[in-house]
């Protein structure tokens, strides 16, 4: 496709908690989650003579094309403009889905497979968490099942269920300290204790026994009681390397709010600082997103959603087509 655009449209990723730390069953990590589509990621690429990118992300753009050219071991280069990019460091799974979209654009670009573990792979993406992975292939709520130490295969999706149309996401991104990233983040999963296996096995049961039954029959309260409280037991796993819980400052005052104002369930995104509260119906998230915008008091932003039931919009035109 040698005249062809490629335009991706991916949703912002939400983390709602990994299922085992320690790995005593010979897994790590492992995890739950969804998308949303405002933040989202827009990308359009092209066929060039040379690697170049622009827009915002620009620098980490043209080194996934890069990547991912390599990979695919394409002779020719791209042109890259991204046009809207994800929050980075907020929690919402930015690199990740930039990394994707690109290498998705240079596969439909150059007739490569499209499957979303080779483009995880080309790009080095899900070597913990594959939630975004899973959730740029098809959207809905996800539970992937971790990783063995010496396995290099991105971990395998479990189950992907559809949310309730009505449902809706309030998520707010307060204006304060970044997320861990990066080798940060890489150092920090080094040095955190695992959990007792106690709280291991809790964490399983809540997703196996309350929040997939939940899902699968509607049932909004039964789903949030049990989100927040496997969010409470995240969060004390990952406190030694985020300084509490929740973290610190806006984002823990917020979740504690958002359950006061009526959120069925709330939580945080992976590190932070995103949080969010659920709600039924667009009456109920207007209400809660309203409170939220005047607790920020113009310090963040605050994002209304229905759950993404799709991964990310691929759409491939040809500029130079016409129209009779």
């Amino acid at each position: 496709m040698p005249d062809s655009i490629v335009r991706i449209e991916a949703p912002a990723r939400l983390h709602f908690g990994m299922l085992d730390l320690g790995g005593s069953l010979g897994r790590r990590f492992g995890g739950i989650g969804a998308g949303v589509f405002a933040p989202s990621l827009l990308v359009e690429l092209e066929r060039a003579d040379a690697v170049e990118a622009k827009g915002p992300s620009a620098e980490r753009a043209e080194e996934f094309a890069r990547r991912a050219l390599a990979a695919m071991n394409v002779r020719g280069g791209v042109r890259v403009v991204v046009r809207r990019a994800i929050p980075a460091h907020s929690g919402l799974g930015s690199g990740t889905q930039l990394a994707l979209a690109v290498a998705r654009g240079v596969a439909e670009l150059y007739d490569r497979p499209t499957e979303v573990a080779t483009l995880a792979a080309a790009v080095g993406r899900a070597k913990r968490s594959a939630i975004g992975t899973w959730l740029f292939d098809g959207g809905g709520f996800v539970v992937e099942g971790g990783r063995r130490e010496a396995d290099s295969r991105i971990a395998p999706l479990l189950a992907r269920l559809a949310i309730p149309e009505s449902w809706r996401c309030v998520l707010a991104l307060p204006a304060s300290t970044a997320g861990a990233s990066g080798d940060a983040e890489v150092q920090a999963f080094r040095t955190l204790p695992a959990p007792p296996k106690s709280e291991a096995e809790h964490v399983a049961h809540l997703v196996l026994m309350s929040l997939l039954p939940a899902l699968a029959e509607s049932d909004l309260g039964a789903f949030g009681h049990a989100l927040t409280e496997i969010q409470q037991i995240n969060g004390r796993w990952f406190a030694p390397a985020q300084g509490g819980t929740f973290a610190p400052g806006e984002s823990t005052e917020l979740i504690k709010q958002m359950a006061d104002w009526g959120a069925a369930g709330v939580g945080q995104s992976s590190w932070g600082p995103a949080v969010y509260g659920v709600v039924a119906g667009d009456a109920a998230a207007a209400h809660l997103a309203a409170r939220v915008r005047d607790a920020l008091n113009d310090r963040g932003t605050v994002y209304v959603n229905a759950f993404a039931d799709a991964g990310a919009r691929v759409t491939v035109r040809d500029p130079s087509a016409t129209h009779g």
